[in-house]
């Protein structure tokens, strides 16, 4: 554990601890400078007083300066702390936006979706980021990044998710310090001409040529999309099913320029420039060779943020390759995380970065200790070992991660890694050669046809490796105490490699314990649960029963209920489903629920809740005179005109009204 000695791992544990601190707690901006600056003093004055062998005064303050510095750094990022926000200048109608595009999202299938910065409101200059949705209907083009478009709409809050275990898009957005949207279509905006250009939108454009250039050449429409993500980090092209059979085979980091492709373009850097070191200063322009190759990849891939932050990190270690200082390979990877999170301090909870750091870690700190653990003496077979101990290092590190993000393990990770990683040098340095030659327009057709059989031949492995069902292990319920349990426990378990005594032995069976343990206890909480929950679901209804760890599921199943259903069955530790098609009474606990369709069949005895759905033509205010009614829930499947009809009838009446499109998914406790 000799690496956590180093003082760049602490500092920036420190920081971690501040961060996450100051990202719950949220407190205020000028209570955390002052702490800050009280600490910054006492620090200072500790250095001059603290004695060799005394106690450690100076290294304790400075942990909590740190931990300070990174609670401060989150509040001073937040945007809403600073008066020019724009959301201390909404109005309550109608407002003014000059606005311009920073990113371009993914579209959906109802709109095309974009990351802006507000530049002006109303007439005044204001700060802050909003997602800018246009509806899909419209047949305008793409915007690009660095457009500047003058809007009239209304900003909305980001809302949170509506059904249990649903993906929270309000708090993704919030790590990213985003909190509104805009929702428009072509008519509520005009384009703004001569637009201020920035650093990133050259890099788009370029990357956007680039890409137009691809498509000009006679590559097959699959090989494309897969070299568009590997080269210009740009997957929107890629098809559903493609992705899926990436990710059953454990290779979905292969599509996104991340960590992998800058650590491979740095190794092949590395060989092709060492003829530069027989120059005089030849190492020092070496260096200065590879970050600006490193870092020109990363402005025609788009400078993403994944990008950044790989590009960033290995800058770093190619900072420690020059010095020769390979032992300090972790001193170095724990400095580049201090210093991107000191400038990007919420980039700690971004999945990539989180991912990214996991498997660098890991890599640096178990592919040694397999190493020690076992050295082949064929060449063959040490050569074998050296990739399986890479692909088990870096797995070891993502893989609690990996479960309690995306609940699902493939385990033949390992084949599709060994037969596609030795050659990923090859794939991505003759893809920049291919890159360079497009940009010239003098591609030769044969270079075109070998890649395009290199990029079908990896796609033709990942498919065959995808397709073996029986080992892509799916829904797993991992929650983020088992994430911690996990993490804990590999801990131990590397501990254990490095000097396999007994004790660090009974740590890793300890760990392993607590972790079933609470898998128990998580069972058995399962199996004594009992709830009914009405579903938010546009134009449909859907109606989860819960009894132990079987499920009922009433209604008619659509795309979006099936998702929803296994969500919750993963979550909720379900193992049976039942499905059935919608009913009009329920009970749960005594308590009475008539469930109302389009049919309107006015039900005969007291209730405690009425369900509307599928917009009945009923007189609800009669309804409620001939039958003793206690709740009123509503669903997205009714029209909005029925539903703002009904709220005004439970105001008269003061009858509690619930509309799950507003308040969320109703429980029947």
């Amino acid at each position: 554990m000799r690496q956590f000695n180093f003082i760049s791992v602490k500092l920036t544990i420190a920081l971690i601890l501040g961060i996450v601190f100051g990202s719950y707690a949220e407190p205020k901006l000028h209570f955390v400078l002052t702490a800050l600056t009280i600490l910054t003093v006492v620090l200072a004055i500790t250095f001059k007083k603290q004695q060799r062998d005394g106690f450690p005064f100076f290294g304790l303050i400075a942990s909590f300066t740190v931990v300070a510095l990174g609670v401060s750094i989150v509040a001073i990022s937040n945007p809403k702390n600073g008066k020019s926000h724009f959301s201390h200048q909404l109005k309550t109608d109608k407002n003014v936006w000059i606005i311009k595009v920073d990113e371009i999202l993914k579209p959906s299938p109802f709109s095309k979706r974009y990351i802006v910065k507000a530049k002006n409101l109303n007439e005044n200059k204001v700060t802050g980021k909003l997602v800018l949705r246009i509806a899909s209907d419209s047949l305008g083009p793409l915007l690009k990044v660095d457009d500047e478009l003058l809007v009239y709409a209304n900003a909305e809050t980001v809302p949170g998710p509506l059904n249990p275990n649903q993906f929270d898009y309000q708090e993704f957005l919030k790590k990213k310090q985003i909190y509104h949207q805009l929702n428009i279509t072509e008519s509520q905006f005009l384009l703004q001409s001569n637009p201020q250009k920035t650093l990133f939108g050259y890099a788009s454009a370029i990357r956007f040529s680039l890409i137009e250039k691809l498509k000009k050449e006679n590559f097959g429409e699959e090989e494309r999309a897969i070299i568009q993500a590997l080269l210009l980090g740009q997957r929107n092209d890629i098809s559903e099913d493609t992705y899926n059979n990436y990710k059953n085979a454990g290779a979905v980091h292969i599509l996104a320029v991340s960590g992998l492709h800058i650590g491979i373009l740095l190794l092949l850097l590395q060989f092709i420039l060492k003829p530069l070191e027989f120059l005089p200063h030849g190492k020092i322009i070496k260096l200065i060779a590879i970050l600006v190759f490193l870092w020109g990849f990363a402005f025609i891939a788009g400078l993403s943020a994944s990008i950044v932050r790989a590009v960033t990190m290995f800058s770093f270690i190619a900072y420690a390759l020059f010095l020769n200082r390979p032992t300090n390979t972790f001193n170095i990877v724990a400095l580049s995380m201090f210093f991107i999170l000191l400038v990007e301090p919420l980039f700690l909870f971004q999945v990539g970065f989180q991912m990214s750091y996991a498997a660098v870690i890991a890599i640096v700190w178990i592919y040694p200790k397999l190493q020690r653990f076992w050295h082949p003496e064929n060449s063959i077979l040490r050569k074998v070992w050296q990739l399986l101990s890479v692909s088990i290092a870096a797995q070891l590190g993502v893989l609690p991660l990996s479960l309690f993000y995306f609940h699902q393990f493939p385990a033949l990770f390992f084949v599709s890694n060994l037969v596609v990683i030795p050659f990923l040098g090859l794939i991505l340095g003759t893809g920049i050669c291919v890159l360079f030659l497009a940009s010239l327009n003098i591609l030769p057709q044969f270079v075109v046809t070998l890649y395009n059989f290199l990029i079908g031949s990896m796609n033709s492995v990942i498919e065959f490796v995808a397709a073996q069902e029986a080992f892509v292990f799916r829904d797993i319920p991992f929650d983020s105490i088992q994430l911690l349990l996990s993490y804990s426990t590999v801990a131990f378990f590397v501990i254990f490699l490095a000097k396999p005594k007994f004790k660090n032995l009974v740590f890793v069976l300890v760990g392993l314990i607590i972790f079933q343990v609470w898998v128990v206890l998580k069972n058995v909480e399962s199996t004594s649960k009992e709830e009914l929950i009405l579903t938010h679901e546009i134009a449909n209804t859907t109606l989860l029963k819960q009894k132990g760890k079987h499920l009922q599921v009433f209604g008619k199943p659509t795309r979006f209920s099936k998702q929803l259903v296994s969500d919750y069955k993963t979550a909720e530790r379900i193992d049976t489903i039942s499905s059935y098609s919608l009913q009009n009474s329920f009970s749960i606990e005594n308590s009475k629920i008539y469930v109302m369709d389009s049919l309107g069949i006015y039900p005969r005895t007291e209730l405690d809740h009425l369900v509307l759905t599928q917009s009945p033509k009923i007189n609800l205010e009669r309804l409620l005179d001939s039958i003793k009614v206690k709740n009123i829930i509503v669903d997205g499947s009714n029209y909005k005109n029925h539903i703002n009809r009904w709220r005004a009838t439970c105001q008269k009446q003061k009858l509690p009204f619930h509309y799950t499109g507003e308040k969320g998914a109703y429980y029947f406790k």
